[in-house]
């Protein structure tokens, strides 16, 4: 069974969420802050980690940043009650998956779970394979190459890919990508789609292959020079 790693400090928060996680079909743990969080992923694993962000002794932030050091591929769903786009921004910086604000609808936050985990955790026994360039992708290896060197994606940075590489020279609309990424389908000012097209340029983009493109106001495109 899959297994959430609940971490807030306000009991009725910890409660109220694992009722919800545990009426959808997923086993729970708890904890009150950050160092208890790394005391029970000591002794046990965790398919994703649901985090506050302010919390004492060690707040979301810090826990992120110190699991990132040594685990890039747990996913981390932030919980915040900040509004601000710059504690969104530093949040995926640090490597969450997602962020979201509380207050919040527990239909909102299981969706989310949803999409994490089915981005982190791919089924099928297809195997996939795409190519751009010398860009190339394994689905189902869940390897990422550019020419002969590995890329290391976090989970959605591979799922934004592997989008893009599907519908490789076509349009993929801003709302396609927040739907099929996030699981978001409904309107929503969140500045994550932007945030990681960068993270994602960052590591394909080199020595002139640039592949991922803007569409101003409208969308992205992964363009295959080669094909022109």
């Amino acid at each position: 069974m899959t297994k959430v790693l609940v971490v807030d400090d306000e009991p009725g928060v910890r409660d109220l969420l694992c009722d919800a996680l545990r009426i959808a079909g997923y086993e729970t743990d708890t904890a009150a802050n950050g160092i208890e969080a790394f005391e029970v992923l000591h002794r046990h694993r965790a398919d994703l980690c649901i985090v506050d962000v302010n919390m004492p002794t060690m707040n979301g932030f810090e826990f992120l940043e110190k699991l990132r050091e040594h685990d890039t591929q747990t996913p981390v769903l932030l919980l915040s009650a900040r509004d601000s786009n710059d504690d969104v921004a530093q949040g995926l910086r640090y490597g969450a998956d997602d962020y979201v604000r509380k207050p919040f609808s527990l239909e909102e936050l299981l969706l989310r779970v949803k999409a994490i985990l089915r981005r982190a955790m791919p089924d099928g026994d297809e195997e996939l394979s795409y190519e751009c360039g010398r860009l190339s992708m394994n689905v189902d290896r869940h390897e990422v190459f550019l020419g002969a060197v590995p890329v290391e994606l976090s989970a959605t940075e591979f799922r934004l890919l592997e989008v893009l590489m599907e519908r490789k020279n076509r349009l993929v609309t801003r709302e396609q990508l927040l739907r099929e990424v996030w699981n978001i389908d409904f309107d929503s000012e969140t500045s994550v789609l932007d945030t990681y097209v960068s993270y994602l340029r960052r590591k394909v983009h080199r020595d002139g292959f640039a592949p991922v493109t803007t569409v101003r106001g409208v969308g992205f495109k992964l363009v295959d020079e080669s094909t022109k």
